[in-house]
Protein backbone atom coordinates (compact mmCIF):
# COMPACT_ATOMS: atom_id res chain seq x y z
CA UNK A 1 0.00 0.00 0.00
CA UNK A 2 1.41 3.33 -1.40
CA UNK A 3 1.80 5.99 1.84
CA UNK A 4 0.10 9.22 1.54
CA UNK A 5 3.90 11.01 1.06
CA UNK A 6 4.07 8.91 -2.08
CA UNK A 7 0.49 9.14 -3.58
CA UNK A 8 0.36 10.10 -7.63
CA UNK A 9 -1.09 13.65 -6.56
CA UNK A 10 1.66 14.12 -4.60
CA UNK A 11 3.99 13.38 -7.70
CA UNK A 12 1.29 15.29 -9.69
CA UNK A 13 1.68 18.37 -7.38
CA UNK A 14 5.77 18.82 -7.60
CA UNK A 15 5.65 18.16 -11.47
CA UNK A 16 2.66 20.80 -11.64
CA UNK A 17 5.32 23.01 -9.51
CA UNK A 18 8.02 22.32 -11.87
CA UNK A 19 6.42 22.47 -14.45
CA UNK A 20 4.83 26.66 -13.26
CA UNK A 21 8.39 27.35 -12.47
CA UNK A 22 10.61 26.18 -15.56
CA UNK A 23 8.05 24.87 -18.03
CA UNK A 24 8.11 20.71 -19.51
CA UNK A 25 10.99 21.00 -21.33
CA UNK A 26 13.55 22.02 -18.24
CA UNK A 27 11.37 19.80 -15.61
CA UNK A 28 13.14 16.36 -15.28
CA UNK A 29 12.39 13.22 -13.13
CA UNK A 30 15.06 14.28 -10.81
CA UNK A 31 13.61 17.55 -10.26
CA UNK A 32 10.26 16.15 -9.43
CA UNK A 33 11.29 13.43 -7.65
CA UNK A 34 13.56 15.66 -5.18
CA UNK A 35 9.78 18.04 -4.99
CA UNK A 36 8.07 15.44 -4.18
CA UNK A 37 10.43 14.22 -1.52
CA UNK A 38 10.63 10.78 -3.02
CA UNK A 39 13.39 8.24 -4.50
CA UNK A 40 14.01 9.00 -8.23
CA UNK A 41 12.91 4.95 -8.41
CA UNK A 42 9.57 5.61 -6.68
CA UNK A 43 8.86 7.95 -9.49
CA UNK A 44 9.86 5.67 -12.37
CA UNK A 45 7.98 3.32 -11.06
CA UNK A 46 4.72 5.07 -11.53
CA UNK A 47 6.08 7.11 -14.38
CA UNK A 48 8.64 5.83 -16.84
CA UNK A 49 9.07 9.63 -18.67
CA UNK A 50 8.36 13.11 -18.14
CA UNK A 51 5.80 13.25 -21.19
CA UNK A 52 3.62 10.53 -19.36
CA UNK A 53 3.74 12.33 -16.09
CA UNK A 54 2.89 15.79 -17.62
CA UNK A 55 0.22 14.25 -19.69
CA UNK A 56 -1.14 12.90 -16.65
CA UNK A 57 -0.83 16.37 -14.94
CA UNK A 58 -2.60 17.63 -17.24
CA UNK A 59 -5.56 15.40 -17.58
CA UNK A 60 -5.81 15.70 -13.32
CA UNK A 61 -5.67 19.41 -13.52
CA UNK A 62 -7.70 20.19 -16.71
CA UNK A 63 -10.54 17.95 -15.10
CA UNK A 64 -10.28 19.57 -11.89
CA UNK A 65 -10.64 22.77 -13.22
CA UNK A 66 -13.28 21.99 -15.37
CA UNK A 67 -15.61 20.43 -12.20
CA UNK A 68 -15.74 23.54 -11.07
CA UNK A 69 -17.54 24.82 -13.65
CA UNK A 70 -21.24 25.60 -12.33
CA UNK A 71 -23.76 25.82 -15.00
CA UNK A 72 -26.55 28.48 -15.47
CA UNK A 73 -29.66 28.89 -17.04
CA UNK A 74 -32.87 27.67 -17.99
CA UNK A 75 -32.27 25.20 -21.15
CA UNK A 76 -29.53 22.48 -21.74
CA UNK A 77 -28.44 25.26 -24.21
CA UNK A 78 -28.05 28.03 -22.00
CA UNK A 79 -26.20 25.90 -19.08
CA UNK A 80 -23.92 24.28 -22.00
CA UNK A 81 -22.73 27.92 -23.70
CA UNK A 82 -22.57 28.97 -19.78
CA UNK A 83 -20.57 26.52 -19.38
CA UNK A 84 -18.33 26.57 -21.69
CA UNK A 85 -17.59 30.15 -21.66
CA UNK A 86 -16.56 29.51 -18.11
CA UNK A 87 -14.20 26.73 -18.47
CA UNK A 88 -12.87 28.94 -21.10
CA UNK A 89 -12.31 31.65 -18.91
CA UNK A 90 -11.01 29.15 -15.96
CA UNK A 91 -8.29 27.40 -18.39
CA UNK A 92 -7.08 30.83 -19.32
CA UNK A 93 -6.09 31.62 -16.55
CA UNK A 94 -4.63 28.43 -15.66
CA UNK A 95 -1.21 28.86 -14.90
CA UNK A 96 0.19 25.58 -15.52
CA UNK A 97 -2.03 25.96 -19.16
CA UNK A 98 -0.33 29.31 -19.42
CA UNK A 99 3.28 27.99 -18.90
CA UNK A 100 2.57 25.02 -21.16
CA UNK A 101 1.92 27.35 -24.11
CA UNK A 102 4.27 30.37 -23.17
CA UNK A 103 7.55 28.02 -23.23
CA UNK A 104 6.30 25.01 -24.70
CA UNK A 105 3.27 25.02 -26.97
CA UNK A 106 4.48 22.43 -29.25
CA UNK A 107 3.40 19.72 -27.14
CA UNK A 108 -0.17 20.77 -27.83
CA UNK A 109 0.20 20.40 -31.41
CA UNK A 110 -0.95 16.80 -31.32
CA UNK A 111 -3.91 17.15 -29.57
CA UNK A 112 -4.79 20.14 -32.19
CA UNK A 113 -4.13 17.71 -35.44
CA UNK A 114 -3.39 14.31 -34.70
CA UNK A 115 -5.59 12.74 -31.75
CA UNK A 116 -7.96 13.99 -28.89
CA UNK A 117 -6.38 13.11 -25.85
CA UNK A 118 -7.93 11.82 -22.51
CA UNK A 119 -8.93 15.33 -21.40
CA UNK A 120 -10.60 16.19 -24.83
CA UNK A 121 -12.37 12.94 -25.02
CA UNK A 122 -13.87 13.74 -21.40
CA UNK A 123 -15.61 16.91 -22.59
CA UNK A 124 -16.55 15.47 -25.43
CA UNK A 125 -18.88 13.14 -23.36
CA UNK A 126 -19.74 15.30 -21.48
CA UNK A 127 -21.03 17.90 -23.94
CA UNK A 128 -22.59 14.94 -25.56
CA UNK A 129 -24.93 14.40 -22.56
CA UNK A 130 -25.49 18.25 -22.43
CA UNK A 131 -26.90 18.04 -25.76
CA UNK A 132 -29.30 15.27 -25.78
CA UNK A 133 -30.45 16.96 -22.73
CA UNK A 134 -31.36 20.13 -25.48
CA UNK A 135 -32.73 17.63 -27.85
CA UNK A 136 -34.64 16.69 -25.03
CA UNK A 137 -36.30 20.04 -23.89
CA UNK A 138 -36.33 21.57 -27.83
CA UNK A 139 -33.29 24.01 -26.68
CA UNK A 140 -31.05 22.57 -28.90
CA UNK A 141 -31.73 22.15 -32.86
CA UNK A 142 -31.73 18.30 -33.98
CA UNK A 143 -28.24 17.23 -34.90
CA UNK A 144 -26.16 14.08 -34.50
CA UNK A 145 -24.86 14.67 -30.59
CA UNK A 146 -21.40 13.36 -31.45
CA UNK A 147 -20.75 16.16 -34.31
CA UNK A 148 -22.72 18.94 -32.55
CA UNK A 149 -19.91 18.11 -29.49
CA UNK A 150 -17.31 17.70 -31.51
CA UNK A 151 -17.62 21.23 -33.16
CA UNK A 152 -18.29 22.85 -29.63
CA UNK A 153 -15.13 21.27 -28.57
CA UNK A 154 -13.18 22.46 -31.67
CA UNK A 155 -14.47 25.67 -31.26
CA UNK A 156 -14.02 26.10 -27.25
CA UNK A 157 -10.81 24.53 -27.45
CA UNK A 158 -9.64 27.19 -30.04
CA UNK A 159 -10.21 29.90 -27.88
CA UNK A 160 -8.44 28.64 -25.19
CA UNK A 161 -5.16 27.61 -27.39
CA UNK A 162 -5.02 30.41 -28.85
CA UNK A 163 -5.95 33.26 -26.06
CA UNK A 164 -2.86 34.83 -27.07
CA UNK A 165 -3.21 35.75 -30.65
CA UNK A 166 -6.71 36.02 -30.42
CA UNK A 167 -6.82 38.56 -27.77
CA UNK A 168 -4.06 41.03 -30.20
CA UNK A 169 -6.23 44.33 -30.24
CA UNK A 170 -8.78 42.47 -28.81
CA UNK A 171 -10.17 42.25 -25.12
CA UNK A 172 -10.68 38.57 -23.96
CA UNK A 173 -13.78 39.02 -22.37
CA UNK A 174 -15.15 40.45 -25.43
CA UNK A 175 -14.50 37.34 -27.64
CA UNK A 176 -15.57 35.24 -24.95
CA UNK A 177 -18.96 37.13 -25.24
CA UNK A 178 -19.10 36.36 -28.87
CA UNK A 179 -18.40 33.01 -28.93
CA UNK A 180 -20.89 32.53 -26.58
CA UNK A 181 -23.53 34.22 -28.63
CA UNK A 182 -21.90 31.77 -31.86
CA UNK A 183 -22.02 28.56 -29.84
CA UNK A 184 -26.02 29.92 -28.82
CA UNK A 185 -26.35 30.37 -32.28
CA UNK A 186 -25.07 27.20 -33.76
CA UNK A 187 -27.17 25.30 -31.56
CA UNK A 188 -30.13 26.74 -31.74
Amino acid sequence: MTSQRHSDDTLLDAARDCVVEVGVRRTTLTDIAKRAGVSRMTLYRRFPDVGTLVRALMTREFSHLLSRVTPVGDTARTRLVSQATSGIRLLAADPLLRRVLDLDAELMLPYLVQRLGSTQRLVEEYLVHRIVEGHADGSIRPGDPAVQARLVLLATQSMVLSVRPATNGLEFEDLVGELGRFLDGALS
